[in-house]
């Protein structure tokens, strides 16, 4: 039994790829099932280009208006 589930994303989700040091939409997330990582369909920000990005590599952009601010970094806070 074939059990790959193809899900639009609307609106698309902000995302940052870790392995591209890249911010991107994603548009779509593949389910193969319970054995595989879920696989994300992203448009990269800056160059336009397709992804699809392991679930591992994925990490949510930051978003002030729900609380999720970017992390400070180990010189960010030597500067305070």
């Amino acid at each position: 039994m074939n059990s790959t589930m193809f899900t639009q994303l609307n609106p698309p989700l902000p995302l940052f790829i870790v392995s591209k040091n890249l911010t991107a939409l994603a548009h779509a997330v593949i389910d193969y099932g319970p054995e595989s990582h879920l696989l994300w369909v992203c448009f990269a920000n800056q160059s336009g280009e397709c992804w699809t990005v392991p679930n591992s590599d994925i990490r949510m952009e930051w978003n002030y208006s729900l609380g999720r601010t970017p992390k400070k970094s180990d010189s960010d806070l030597a500067l305070e």
